[in-house]
């Protein structure tokens, strides 16, 4: 069995079936490999796609500090083009609830498979740890699907926000969460955990969530999860995200955008989807930054108090900044 930070892993090829260490099957990557996956065609991506290397003082400390502990988080594992910007503003995104998710999006590179219940009842106490070893002022909490648990891992996502909160009282805390198969109990759970921000991402317009998105997701559920959070608490900030070059049109990102405005979304970042492997949805077409920054123009003339949208943006990038309600020229 293979070993990364200290973590038993079993090796697989993407879209190949696999057990993990606690003995359930996922998919490596997600998506079973089929003979009609359309291939990667050779090309050059646009230039706007390339990313800075990361690097900076604070970037080579926190990086010090991940290794010396093997400790995990979404922005390496994600291979994300932002880490150095975040990790130098002291901001970070930690994956809850383990590797393997209960669904399979189709842009989705995360494994997917039946965990049966398994939690790591530690987590809690390790993630609060984390951050306080990471000195973050600023971390997003998201997870895979977790259809297995009766809440959906609510009640979990709760203990890790009171533990950091103990443990880091300063530290502005973002749940970026499952849809809880709309259940406004679990979303009530959460938003009670004493969290600054609710994030649940729409990822796609109507009329493209379900070749995008699980069967179980939904456009309007999602919707409606972010309408019970703010409905439940109005002082919480909740947020949504969508990638682009899927299929969309202008109209129907507009809408969307709208829709989301509806249910009292504060804050809305748009991103380049990306194709993680061949057995994933093609992209098909790059949006020019110049598409990007009119797109945030239309959302804050709708009334959100912040809208990021770059090529490259992630849904949690430079998340930190939306409590200055300030990301003007990221």
């Amino acid at each position: 069995m293979a070993d990364f930070k200290g973590i038993p892993v079993v090796a697989a090829r993407s879209g190949e079936k696999y057990v993990t260490p606690q003995g359930f099957t996922a998919i490596r990557d997600g998506i079973k490999a089929t003979a009609a996956a359309a291939p990667f065609v050779p090309g050059q991506k646009p230039a706007w796609l390339r990313a800075p290397m990361p690097a900076g003082a604070r970037f080579d400390a926190v990086r010090g500090i991940v290794r010396e502990h093997r400790l995990v988080t979404v922005c390496e594992e994600a291979k994300c083009p932002n880490i150095g910007e975040c990790w130098n503003a002291g901001t970070a995104t930690l994956m809850l609830m383990g590797a393997v998710c209960t669904r399979a999006c189709r842009f989705c590179a995360v494994d997917t498979g039946n965990p049966r219940g398994w939690l790591d009842e530690a987590e809690p106490a390790n993630v609060a740890r984390t951050v306080m070893l990471m000195k973050l002022r600023y971390v997003v909490l998201t997870s895979v699907n977790r259809d297995d648990l009766a809440d959906g891992g609510a009640a979990h996502y709760a203990a890790c926000v009171r533990a950091i909160k103990e443990a880091s009282p300063a530290t502005a805390v973002e749940a970026l969460t499952p849809d809880f198969q709309g259940s406004e109990q679990a979303v009530r759970v959460v938003v009670d955990s004493g969290l600054e921000v609710f994030a649940q991402n729409i990822e796609t317009v109507r009329r493209l969530t379900h070749p995008v998105r699980d069967p179980r997701a939904g456009y309007d559920q999602t919707l409606e999860v972010l309408t019970a959070a703010k409905r439940h608490r109005a002082s919480v900030l909740t947020k949504s995200s969508l990638m682009l070059g899927v299929g969309e049109t202008a109209e129907e990102v507009g809408e969307c955008l709208r829709d989301l405005r509806a249910a009292g979304v504060d804050i809305v970042t748009l991103g380049q989807y990306l194709r993680p492997t061949p057995n994933h949805l093609e992209v098909q077409r790059y949006v020019t930054p110049e598409e990007f920054q009119s797109l945030r123009e239309q959302a804050l003339a709708l009334g959100f108090l912040e809208c990021v949208s770059g090529p490259l943006v992630r849904s949690s990038y430079r998340a930190e900044r939306a409590l200055e309600r300030n990301n003007a020229g990221l």
